[in-house]
């Protein structure tokens, strides 16, 4: 890439937010498909029932089979095909012309969390992928999440990390560098809600306590051009 002279803005961030039309209908069910396999892989495990956090096996994909789910996958990987053709719209111009009509996308890996009590992910990436989701399944109410008299608007919020974030701490700032600001956004949990972000984005799960557990559905997944290649930037898989 060769830059011309005027003003230039590299390296952005994309995101994806996208709603679920019928979350008030799947998610219920969710609930009940995710506290059936919950306890049976906890007795597998020999783990305490009802603990503060805990993370099903990554192979949702497989273990889940109903209509309304594979319907629910359906909208995940619409959803990402929508997000990765708007980041990548220099860089794939044919396949913005067809809406992303061509493209590969593979999940590799999909499961669900619950947590309670006060328990959170601490700040982390995701490998062997380019790009990871968070659905919302449940969660109280924002009213009520958002009064905990400790946690306060931060209950349960997934909160990312801008590229800058570990250059800010001790440096110099003023309004030279004021486009750096804010470091780290917060994204509310809301049922029926996906998030959609770059793995290599640092992100963590804040400490959440309600009277429901927060319950979500992560994965992560990986996206080619058609017949398993990459030509669209100009080189092929062997």
């Amino acid at each position: 890439m060769s830059l011309q002279p005027g003003f230039h803005s590299l390296w952005p961030t994309p995101l994806g937010l996208h709603r679920h039309a019928d979350a008030e209908a799947l998610n219920p069910l969710l609930v009940r498909v995710f506290g059936a396999l919950r306890a049976t892989q906890t007795h597998a495990r020999g783990g305490a029932p009802g603990a503060a956090f805990f993370a099903s096996d990554d192979d949702l994909l497989k273990r889940v089979q109903l209509p309304e789910w594979q319907s629910f996958v359906r909208f995940l990987v619409d959803s990402l095909r929508t997000t990765v053709t708007q980041a990548n719209a220099d860089a794939w111009p044919e396949a913005q012309r067809k809406n992303g009509i061509g493209l590969q996308l593979a999940i590799e890996g999909l499961w669900f969390q619950c947590s309670n009590r006060g328990a959170f992910h601490d700040v982390h990436t995701h490998g062997n992928c380019s790009w990871s989701g968070v659905y919302v399944v449940q969660v109280d109410a924002p009213e009520q999440r958002q009064a905990h008299p400790v946690f306060g608007m931060a209950n349960g919020v997934t909160r990312l990390y801008g590229p800058p974030f570990t250059h800010l701490a001790g440096a110099h700032a003023d309004l030279g560098n004021a486009y750096l600001q804010p470091p780290s956004v917060d994204v509310s949990p809301l049922p029926g809600q996906l998030l959609l972000f770059p793995s290599w984005l640092a992100h963590q799960a804040l400490p959440y306590e309600g009277a429901l557990d927060r319950v979500i559905v992560s994965f992560n997944a990986s996206v080619h051009a058609a017949g398993a290649s990459d030509r669209l930037h100009g080189y092929a898989a062997t």
